[in-house]
């Protein structure tokens, strides 16, 4: 369980002191990106607690969810309708709720 807090840290801090920086152009993307990766870590936490984690479905739902956000930011970009708002929606809607199962499940121990 603790393993994808520590990653996410891990993370976290090599962003912080790493001198690389985004063009303007792919912020959206990566925004997106970034918010469907940090869905599948809780997601991840979450059925690690309610004790059916299984690491193929993580890993393939990790890559899936960022290919399809990238991809919805990408057409609605193409076609002129800011679609990387429904991804932001979905996965933010999603965040909320595996973070309240996953504190109601920390209340309990």
């Amino acid at each position: 369980m603790w393993l994808p807090i520590l990653g996410l840290i891990l993370g976290l801090a090599i962003g912080y002191v790493s001198p690389f920086s985004v063009p303007i152009n792919y912020a959206k993307y990566l925004s997106v990106a970034i918010l469907a990766a940090l869905d599948s870590v809780l997601g991840g936490i979450r059925a690690a607690q309610e004790d059916h984690f299984d690491s193929m479905v993580f890993l393939t739902g990790f890559f899936s969810n960022i290919l399809l956000a990238g991809i919805l930011a990408y057409v609605g970009d193409r076609i002129g309708v800011d679609l990387y708002l429904a991804a932001v929606v979905a996965f933010g809607v999603r965040l909320f709720q595996n973070l309240a199962i996953i504190r109601r499940h920390l209340l309990r121990k």
